[in-house]
């Protein structure tokens, strides 16, 4: 299984490809979309590079699924909203490839790769280079994304357990191959 991480943002999106065979995890590649040579004022213009950069992407390394950060609110309620924006872009392009998108808050991302959920950046990266056996520390925003698709690895590996046990694992987060599904009670 090939998973690609994203950590979503609208100066920089860091993505990272890892390769799951089981418990073993396998470094592909990883990398960044920016827009920062682009003026602040242009977003459609930053959307379309993040948009187009992540298709090239899928394109390249041809992944099974995708993972991608939660962004919560920040003090500054417009960057909040910018980075919303990137991050449904993101994820936009992620389904237009057809991928299954499944999401991870930071936490959840700390916790799997750390450990905890306070650990720093630079403990993230350190454990990153270190579970994919990297000969030197990713970019921080490298770093998270490759985070972001250990958790997807480690999350697949727990619900390939359960089923293996016969228990149906709980539904959480959305995967948005099928769509969101709302349901009226009568």
């Amino acid at each position: 299984m090939r998973i690609l991480g994203i950590d979503p943002g609208l100066r920089t999106t860091g993505f990272g490809v890892v390769d799951v065979d089981g418990p073993r995890l396998r470094y592909v590649a990883s990398g960044t979309v920016r827009t920062t040579h682009l003026a602040t004022s242009a977003l459609p213009d930053r959307l379309k590079v993040l948009y187009d950069g992540l298709r090239e992407v899928v394109a390249r390394y041809e992944p099974q699924q995708a993972a991608i950060e939660i962004v919560f609110v920040n003090v500054n309620p417009q960057a909040t909203l910018l980075l919303g924006q990137a991050r449904g872009c993101c994820m936009t392009a992620l389904v237009s490839c057809d991928l299954p998108v499944h999401e991870y808050t930071a936490l959840q991302v700390k916790k799997a790769v750390a450990g905890h959920g306070r650990a720093a950046k630079a403990q993230i990266q350190e454990m990153v280079k270190r579970l994919l056996d990297l000969p030197g520390l990713p970019g921080q925003d490298a770093a998270d994304a490759l985070g972001v698709a250990i958790t997807g690895a480690h999350a697949g590996l727990a619900v390939q357990r359960l089923a293996a046990l016969g228990q149906a694992p709980r539904k959480s987060g959305a995967a948005y191959r099928g769509g969101r599904r709302r349901t009226e009670t009568g």
